[in-house]
């Protein structure tokens, strides 16, 4: 791939995330994205053969992204507690930075889309719920967390969190921000 064509995918993945940052953005056809970008449609479609795989391609920049800052977290910080709390905040403060991404992460944007989009998202959820199980499996071993607790529902519970303030925030038109009173709610999951 040519660093002209890299180039214009990345614009047009650009421009796709930011429509839909539009709140309640109707469904985005590639009639309108390509109409923003003042661009054919056969343009778009040099770059991408359709507009689920425009989808994967956010996809692809949502999971490298968080599952690197997740990486990040788990190697430089010891305290298993501490990992899932920075967790929880990195995921957060990732959605209210994006709002476009965090409506193909709640599912909001990918309704009227391809199912497999929703596989993929779901894909996103389970890697993030083994990224606190993994977490909270660590402060099991350093005695942080009690060895009687359930690392499922735990993480199942943290998982929850991140999920519904993203949809939240998608919902209420980008007005209540993922980070509004995270600290105290972590607090109250975590302690």
């Amino acid at each position: 791939m040519s660093g002209k064509t890299g180039e214009r995918k990345h614009q047009i993945l650009q421009t796709l995330a930011e429509m839909l940052e539009q709140p309640h953005a109707a469904r985005i056809t590639t009639a309108a994205l390509a109409a923003r970008m003042q661009l054919s449609e056969a343009a778009l479609y040099r770059h991408f053969a359709s507009k689920a795989q425009m989808f994967e391609g956010l996809f692809d920049f949502i999971e490298t992204t968080i599952f690197t800052l997740v990486n990040q977290i788990v190697t430089s910080e010891a305290n298993g507690i501490e990992q899932a709390r920075q967790i929880a905040a990195m995921m957060l403060t990732f959605a209210e930075r994006n709002p476009g991404m965090t409506r193909v992460l709640s599912g909001d944007a990918l309704v009227t889309e391809d199912a497999r989009l929703q596989a993929r998202a779901s894909q996103i959820t389970s890697r993030i719920d083994s990224s606190f199980k993994q977490s909270l499996r660590t402060a099991v071993t350093e005695g942080t967390l009690a060895a009687t607790t359930e690392i499922t529902p735990l993480a199942a519970l943290l998982t929850q969190f991140v999920i519904g303030s993203w949809l939240r925030f998608a919902q209420s038109s980008w007005q209540q921000t993922p980070t509004t009173h995270m600290d105290a709610q972590l607090k109250h999951v975590l302690g």
